[in-house]
């Protein structure tokens, strides 16, 4: 038998970060990643302030937000993969899929995610973007780039 505080103290092991985020107008949120196992991280976040549907969710290799979007790189993909969906074999680490937002323009999203990984991530910038990822199954050039879903 395990108590609390044990499981508490291995959670913490393995590693957590909080990206807070903030953008164009009053676009605002949190983004906390908890590295559950060696091969779960738990990715959630409230975020407020988006137009409501569907917006794509993406970690970007770098952490510079001195231009916004333009300075934090391309997805973050160390493995040299085309975009894919989060479910995907063949996908940037840093393809999240999409977060929904209500009528209000709050999204509160819950995923776990297999590839990507707490101590990968520090240093590097999430990203919310304009519209919906079609997770690299459109017919349009970005697609298999960054899921067509907009500008950040």
């Amino acid at each position: 038998m395990r108590c609390q505080s044990c499981a508490d103290a291995v959670r913490a092991a393995l590693g957590a970060a909080v990206a807070a985020l903030s953008g164009p107008g009053a676009v605002r949120g949190l983004v906390r990643f908890l590295q559950v196992s060696p091969n779960r991280c738990l990715v959630d976040g409230a975020i407020a302030g988006l137009p409501p549907g569907p917006h794509g969710l993406h970690v970007h290799e770098f952490g510079d937000l001195s231009q916004p979007c333009d300075s934090c790189g391309g997805h973050f993909n160390p493995d040299g993969e085309h975009h894919g969906g989060p479910q995907d074999q063949h996908r940037h680490v840093g393809d999240l899929g999409n977060i929904w937002a209500d009528v209000e323009g709050r999204a509160s999203f819950r995923m776990e995610d297999s590839r990507l990984k707490v101590w990968d991530i520090i240093g590097r910038s999430v990203v919310v973007d304009a519209g919906e990822d079609d997770l690299g199954r459109g017919s349009h050039p970005l697609s298999l780039v960054t899921g067509n879903s907009g500008p950040g």
